[in-house]
């Protein structure tokens, strides 16, 4: 069900943003109100603590957010608040910050390599990406894992590129049980 909020209540937030032409604006915001939470941890314990009422909620929003934010950010924690969906905030803002970036034609991708890549090997990559794909920028995440021996794994949104010698020795393994030894 949770899915289903951040779909409904992000495509209601991105299509105001387009609309207005501020989805700059909205993802500064949603920055703002997460940190904003992240140094209260009290304020997100009030916001969703069932003991508490509706416009008590709402009014906390104002108070704490009016003036820092736009009234149609505020207005719609408050929306968030009202319809009890405000614990799922996070799917919901994760969800709309992916629906701009794909919007924007920005690619978010993870390469996993065995070692540490260095800046060429890195620019290499982002080019690559950038010339095999629609996207006109590239946000990459590095990690290593040393048990892929060797290539790289990479991941941009569901598409997977596995071109590690560990996935290659595991699809040998498998060829291999699958031959019957006949004596």
């Amino acid at each position: 069900m949770a899915k289903v909020a951040a779909k409904v209540y992000g495509d209601a937030l991105f299509e105001l943003a387009v609309e207005e032409n501020r989805c700059d604006q909205f993802l500064e915001e949603i920055c703002a109100v997460e940190n904003a939470l992240d140094q209260n941890p009290q304020a997100e314990t009030l916001l969703c603590h069932p003991g508490i009422g509706s416009e008590e909620k709402q009014d906390f929003i104002e108070k704490c957010f009016k003036g820092n934010v736009s009234d149609d950010m505020t207005g719609f924690l408050q929306i968030l608040v009202k319809k009890g969906r405000f614990s799922e905030r996070n799917a919901i803002f994760a969800y709309f910050t992916a629906k701009v970036k794909e919007y924007k034609k920005i690619g978010v991708a993870l390469v996993t390599s065995p070692f540490e890549l260095t800046a060429e090997q890195k620019t290499k990559i982002e080019k690559r990406l950038l010339d095999t794909t629609d996207y006109k920028k590239m946000e990459i995440t590095y990690r290593e894992d040393k048990t892929l021996i060797g290539g790289l794994v990479i991941r941009i949104g569901d598409r997977v590129i596995d071109t590690s010698i560990k996935s290659r020795l595991e699809e040998l393994r498998l060829q291999l049980m699958g031959i019957s030894l006949e004596a």
